[in-house]
């Protein structure tokens, strides 16, 4: 009798002892599942394969080219649009550029400054995107030089608006422009356009506070009000920039005005 007692307590012993390594076992591969887990973007139990997708994404291109369409239209660009990046916090620029963005500031320009551009013979040094004028939307907003920029601001703010205001009792809401810095010849000729340079902009319509959106295509033979409107535009622009060519030139400028400050011997110009 007392050896069957201790075959049983040995039995019971072995059971017991099973079903604890059986327990540690089943914990062990549960704390596995879960280590797992933790370390993986996709589903165990589903079998999703794991994908780091990370904070940024690395194959975002970088584009740039040559726009070699009719450079007189600001409607056409460049099959390959170029993206905009901001200025290195650590990018030194000139006494003078800092002066002009002083002048910026003054004029009450809303601007970003941007990496310097190069792409060829095209570029600016030290680019700046202006968004607004004070109050008046600049859309899409513009690339250009700081010069450039102070200088259509200037001419905004001194001509643009009270002329609006004069003509039409209005204020200027938005400046539609349909081409800031595009790296490009200018038509027929070979030469590097001041677009290449960012000295150039070209006005498609002014938008008024009142609603009117005044379009620079030469007006209807009694839009009286209009037509005036646009020859003040044309004429207090010649003391602004060097070149102001608009309807009436040639056929590429039929629908908006080209404003810019190509430097030319002299002082000699160009306002037809």
């Amino acid at each position: 009798m007392a050896e069957l007692f201790r075959a049983a307590e040995t039995v019971a012993r072995q059971s017991k002892c099973a079903v604890m390594a059986k327990c540690t076992a089943m914990v062990a591969a549960g704390l596995a599942l879960v280590a797992v887990s933790a370390c993986n973007t996709g589903s165990v139990l589903s079998l999703q394969p794991a994908v780091d997708v990370g904070s940024q994404t690395a194959a975002v291109p970088q584009y740039a080219g040559m726009q070699k369409l009719v450079p007189s239209n600001p409607y056409l660009t460049a099959a390959y649009p170029r993206m905009d990046e901001p200025m290195s916090p650590v990018e030194q620029i000139p006494a003078s550029e800092t002066d002009c963005r002083q002048q910026l500031k003054r004029l009450d320009v809303a601007y970003t400054d941007l990496a310097p551009i190069h792409e060829g013979q095209c570029g600016i040094d030290y680019p700046v995107k202006v968004t607004a004028i004070g109050s008046i939307q600049m859309k899409p907003a513009a690339t250009l030089t700081c010069d450039m920029a102070a200088t259509f601001a200037a001419w905004t703010k001194n001509e643009l608006v009270p002329s609006a205001r004069w003509r039409y009792f209005s204020g200027v809401r938005t400046i539609h422009q349909g081409s800031s810095y595009s790296c490009r010849n200018i038509a027929g000729e070979g030469v590097l356009s001041e677009h290449g340079k960012g000295n150039a902009l070209d006005v498609m319509s002014i938008e008024l506070n009142n609603g009117d959106d005044i379009d620079v295509r030469k007006p209807g033979l009694f839009a009286f009000r209009t037509r005036g409107f646009l020859n003040n535009v044309r004429a207090d622009g010649c003391q602004y920039f060097t070149t102001v060519l608009g309807p009436g030139y040639n056929y590429d400028h039929r629908n908006h005005f080209h404003f810019d400050i190509k430097n030319r011997r002299n002082g000699y110009r160009a306002c037809r």
